[in-house]
């Protein structure tokens, strides 16, 4: 593969390249992860920097109407919109249904939108493994805002926060009192709380659980990279475009606020010395999946089960070995 053929492709725009590339970062073989790494570098100095926008919530809550419609808004204003949908892997075969280019028909037709659904398989946080580096690729490609979809599973997706300029969790009416939003977790997170299906009979009851969260958010302790009112809720309406543009204002708002003060660029850096270390990390788990490593782990594993040695004894005696 020519890198650096496939990098001007990128950088210039073409959304063929942008898929094969991410497909690159994407596999586990070992001579394509060379090439991956090298393609991140190579596009290191490309300089464009989108919004990133990290969206979870709870399935059912409407996650692909918002994203189609608040993305078709965004289109509609000159801006090129990415969409990295994470879909939750099968724990027997595997699989995922990639489905999201279905639900958003009207975006993946639009020729300023690209949208990508990728498998969560054994990553935990709501996330893909190699998310952030399509992010990036994204921003070379020239996108001005990516939406990061998270798999939607509850209180345990924060990771997409070490990827995001700004956190958006989506929430359905009724979806809980003031207790519930002062737990700790995906709240904490968040920097705007947006009550969907705001319209019909169901307003009255998105109305009730914005100020149960709004009061819930004041309980919070306060962060330094927020400005005064935020994090805050508001009730949107994604089927009927109603909020919309007042949810864009807030976030673009927010995002300039944060520029300003210096917190942008510092949350970039904090979030590049977190995948570092993850990247280290996931490198020394990887050294348990060699013939050798499984094998000294089988082994251990037994003498484990027929109560011959402790498991905190073995686990010490494998990484001494592993070590070595």
């Amino acid at each position: 593969m020519d890198i650096a053929d496939l990098s001007a492709r990128i950088t210039g725009g073409d959304r063929r390249a942008l898929a094969r590339a991410i497909t690159l970062i994407e596999s586990t073989r070992a001579d394509q992860r060379g090439q991956a790494a090298a393609l991140m570098e190579a596009l290191k100095s490309a300089g464009r920097e989108a919004i990133r926008i990290g969206l979870s919530g709870t399935p059912g809550v409407g996650k692909s109407t918002f994203i189609e419609n608040f993305g078709l808004m965004l289109t509609g204003q000159g801006l090129r919109v990415a969409v990295l949908a994470v879909d939750p892997s099968s724990a027997r075969s595997g699989g995922s249904i990639l489905g999201d280019k279905t639900r958003m028909e009207r975006l993946s037709r639009d020729a300023r939108a690209f949208i990508r659904p990728s498998p969560s398989q054994t990553h935990l946080g709501g996330v893909a493994r190699r998310t952030r580096e399509a992010v990036a690729l994204c921003e070379a490609a020239g996108f001005d805002v990516v939406l990061i979809e998270t798999v939607g599973v509850g209180q345990s997706e924060t990771v997409v926060a070490e990827m995001s300029d700004l956190f958006v969790l989506l929430l359905a009416p009724a979806g809980g009192d003031e207790l519930q939003g002062v737990k700790r977790g995906i709240m904490e997170m968040a920097d705007l709380i947006l009550v969907n299906k705001a319209d019909g009979d169901l307003k009255p009851a998105a109305t009730r659980t914005c100020s149960d969260y709004a009061g819930a958010l004041r309980l919070l302790r306060r962060r330094p990279q927020d400005p005064e009112g935020f994090p805050k809720a508001m009730t949107v309406s994604a089927l009927h475009d109603d909020g919309l543009v007042r949810a864009w204002a807030e976030m673009t708002a927010l995002v300039a606020w944060r520029r300003e003060q210096g917190h942008f660029a510092a949350r970039r850096a904090e979030q590049a010395r977190y995948w570092f270390a993850e990247e280290v990390r996931h490198g020394l788990l990887a050294r348990l999946d060699t013939p050798a490593a499984r094998a000294l782990m089988q082994d251990h594993a037994a003498r484990v089960a027929a109560g011959d040695v402790t498991p905190a004894v073995a686990a010490a005696e494998v990484l001494a070995r592993i070590g070595e």
